[in-house]
């Protein structure tokens, strides 16, 4: 056993160094994940060239994740850490609803504590739905 959760909805999109995946665990439907392909444990650890993609890559995963879902807003947030220690960088691409505001009954990082504590996940086919959407977007152009 590798210790390491499947991932469902594969790869939706790759630059040269970054990657974009579905988020594994409670944060909705929708919610990607962007992260640098090479281990980095620190925003200041960036590469030019990893740097130089992050901004536009962003950009272009909240319009996906905007699209995926009927979301009134999309957080962007860095998470880096497990057990209380750095570990890898990933930004959480997490499309909002005014559903899931009204259901959490906050907004803004507490809405994110919320589902963790609902403990509400998309299933497997919707997210495989999903990804297959989110795909096609990255690859459309803007």
């Amino acid at each position: 056993m590798s210790g390491q959760l499947p991932l469902q909805g594969g790869q939706m999109y790759r630059t040269a160094h970054w990657v974009v995946e579905h988020c594994v665990g409670p944060l909705g439907l929708g919610t990607l994940v962007v992260k640098p392909q090479r281990h980095v444990l620190h925003v200041a650890d960036l590469s030019e060239e990893e740097a130089t993609e992050l901004g536009p890559l962003l950009r272009r995963s909240s319009y996906v994740a905007s699209q995926l879902v009927d979301a009134d807003q999309v957080y962007n947030c860095l998470w880096s850490h497990a057990g209380g220690r750095p570990v890898h960088v990933h930004y959480v691409i997490q499309p909002v609803t005014a559903e899931q505001v009204e259901r959490a009954g906050t907004a803004g990082p507490d809405i994110q504590v919320a589902m963790f504590g609902a403990g509400d996940q998309p299933s497997e086919v919707e997210i495989e739905q999903v990804a297959a959407r989110a795909r096609s977007l990255f690859t459309a152009e803007p």
